[in-house]
């Protein structure tokens, strides 16, 4: 069963993908945020290629829980998503997870001219981990 999570942002789309166990989540690629179709076009491509069954959409939570401007433009996105798509897609608390990419790529000594191009599809990785942790008990 393979998952794919989407780190939602305003310039990009963080992408991570499950191994075939929905064990362990690797980061894949980012997606330019914009024109939006031709983001549901490369998200079509990597469902098909990848055969994906589920999705998850990281939710934008403010620290202590409440849903905030940013959750509203998630929530369109995933409802443009459920339109598009047959996968179930789920939302998933994305709190934090820039600010952990961010620290796992300094402490593996990327660049910070890099950092930019990773810290998305690393955000979605460490979204997508998260979920399937939470799975598994």
């Amino acid at each position: 069963m393979r998952i794919i999570a989407l780190d939602h942002g305003t310039k990009r789309i963080g992408v991570a993908i499950s191994d075939e166990l929905g064990m362990i989540a690797q980061p894949l690629e980012f997606i330019p945020a914009h024109p939006l179709e031709q983001v549901f076009i490369r998200l079509k491509k990597i469902v098909d290629e990848k055969s994906v069954d589920e999705m998850i959409v990281g939710m934008p939570r403010n620290m202590n829980g409440t849903l905030g401007p940013a959750a509203d433009k998630a929530n369109e996105f995933i409802a443009q998503i459920k339109e598009r798509f047959t996968q179930p897609v789920y939302e998933w608390d994305e709190r934090l997870t820039t600010a952990q990419a961010q620290r796992v790529l300094i402490e593996g000594g990327t660049r910070r001219n890099k950092r930019k191009e990773k810290v998305d599809m690393m955000a979605a990785a460490i979204l997508l981990q998260s979920y399937l942790d939470s799975k598994t008990f």
